[in-house]
């Protein structure tokens, strides 16, 4: 269509021109005391047009030449832009291969190429100048040469480049960063990742750094709720989330030193994490330990009431669980039965009459009894046990009980045989 125009146009020029000059009869009278010349008017027309591109023309080349100066710095600056960029892009390859020294010589003839030429001056120059500082930095902290590595990482982190390039200098802060947490050095990482912008710091890259930081610095609370955040924004698998949200949570339950710290601790977990059979045995396990160590009568109350409160969820599918939590369950109320109340009582035995084969729930039913002093029932559940019974130690204090409730019938001959088994058992 647009050529359809210009010959319309072509043809429109060239019926004017032909009613112009085609019978022109004028003429044009030039003076030049004491002469005078007479020119054809078509003649003087086509002389004008003639000179006016003459004239531009000539302006076109004076420019052509004037600009002959500035073409030659473009091209040198362009020049020295390719061969930057090559350099870098080597450097870079270079280092994903694993060669590193060939790498930091690349990004080093990158840096020499910026310095020498100082005409070079393009948009990006500072951002590959920043590429150049870190891809030699990254090369000197995989050969161990720490000192060129803060040396070009300071390069790297300048006030300049960080107007010019922000997302590059917000890659050399993650990077200084990691070799913090690499070097073991929790208050130089932390110091790093406090300079991240606001919006850099919710990136899940730099939430693995913070993890990583929590964990090396012993700060398990917020390395659990860090944890907590990359599973919510699927930086992991759903299990290997549920692993570390798991295994944070039972560093923090095992570093409580009372029992107001721990349940403290507990009240923290979100209810996932709370179902968890590993996390609730764990922390009945430390209160009981706690307990323990106290001497206070109500300690041991208080942790025998949070051991029921924290395990009765679990009780209630106490069928379906492994034959490990089996045990750790039923070794985690043990220490809770004289406080044992009606309520708690019934749920042992009604688990025990739907699971009557379960040696784990005969034991403690037979603990139980014993503790009210149903020595017949105590006896019959406990002599079950023993027969089923493959742990040592609940073995070891099953013989024992018998021994104790022989001894109460006056049966010294089985409580001897009881005693002998129980100290055999190992």
């Amino acid at each position: 269509m647009r050529s359809v125009f210009w010959l319309l146009g072509l043809a429109a020029l060239a019926v004017a021109l032909a009613l112009l000059v085609g019978r022109n009869p004028a003429t044009v009278t030039l003076f030049w005391p004491p002469y005078r010349f007479d020119v054809s008017f078509n003649f003087v027309v086509f002389a004008l047009i003639a000179a006016f591109v003459l004239l531009h023309l000539a302006l076109r080349a004076i420019a052509v030449l004037r600009e002959l100066p500035a073409q030659a710095q473009r091209w040198r600056s362009q020049q020295v832009e390719r061969a930057v960029v090559g350099s870098v892009m080597d450097a870079l390859s270079h280092q994903l291969s694993g060669r590193f020294v060939r790498a930091q010589s690349a990004a080093q003839h990158a840096l020499d190429q910026l310095q020498t030429s100082a005409v070079a001056q393009w948009p990006r120059r500072d951002q590959l100048q920043l590429l150049a500082h870190l891809l030699l930095a990254e090369s000197a902290q995989a050969l161990q040469n720490k000192e060129r590595r803060d040396e070009h990482l300071q390069a790297a982190l300048s006030p300049q480049l960080l107007k010019s390039a922000p997302e590059a200098y917000e890659g050399a802060l993650l990077r200084a960063v990691r070799w913090a947490v690499e070097d073991r050095d929790v208050d130089a990482a932390r110091s790093r990742l406090a300079e991240l912008p606001q919006g850099a710091a919710r990136r899940i890259q730099t939430l693995r750094l913070k993890l990583r930081i929590a964990r090396l610095g012993g700060a398990t609370a917020e390395a659990l709720e860090t944890a907590r955040v990359l599973a919510k924004h699927r930086a992991f698998s759903p299990s290997i989330a549920r692993s570390v949200v798991r295994g944070l949570a039972l560093d923090a339950l095992g570093q409580a030193h009372d029992l107001q710290q721990l349940q403290a601790m507990w009240l923290k977990l979100d209810s996932t994490e709370r179902a968890m059979p590993e996390l609730a045995l764990a922390a009945a396990q430390r209160a009981n330990g706690l307990a323990a160590q106290g001497d206070e009568g109500a300690d041991r109350v208080a942790a025998a009431a949070l051991v029921r409160a924290w395990l009765e969820p679990l009780w209630q599918t106490f069928g379906s669980l492994e034959p490990a939590q089996q045990r750790q369950c039923v070794q985690a109320l043990e220490p809770g039965l004289p406080q044992l109340d009606a309520a708690w009582l019934a749920r042992v035995e009604q688990a025990q009459r739907q699971l009557p084969n379960n040696p784990f729930l005969q034991y403690l039913s037979g603990q139980a009894c014993m503790q009210r002093q149903l020595w017949g029932k105590a006896a019959q559940l406990l002599g079950q046990a023993s027969h089923s019974l493959q742990e040592p130690a609940l073995l070891r204090r099953t013989w024992c009980a018998l021994a104790e409730l022989a001894q109460e019938r006056g049966d010294e001959v089985s409580a001897q045989a009881a005693w002998k088994k129980a100290a055999l058992t190992n």
